[in-house]
C-alpha cells in the first residue's frame, strides 16, 4: 500500500475525515505533489524537510475541537 492509498483509506474512516495528513517524502516532482493533493494530503514536504517548513505546516493546520 502506498502513502497515497493510505491517505485515501484513512479519510474514509469515521473520525478521521477532517484529519490533516502531511506527506513527508523523498519525491518532490510536480506529479508527486499533485498525487499527494489528490489523495488527501494537506501538505507535501520533501525530505529532508527544514524545521521552519515543518513549523509553518503545523502552525497552518487546524486544531481539533
Amino acid at each position: 500500500m502506498t502513502g497515497y492509498e493510505l491517505a485515501q483509506k484513512l479519510h474514509a474512516v469515521p473520525g478521521t475525515r477532517h484529519a490533516v495528513f502531511i506527506a513527508h517524502t523523498g519525491y518532490g516532482q510536480m506529479e508527486d505533489k499533485r498525487l499527494s493533493s489528490e489523495s488527501g494530503f494537506a501538505h507535501h514536504l520533501v525530505k529532508p524537510a527544514a524545521i521552519p517548513d515543518l513549523q509553518r505546516v503545523l502552525a497552518d493546520s487546524p486544531r481539533p475541537g
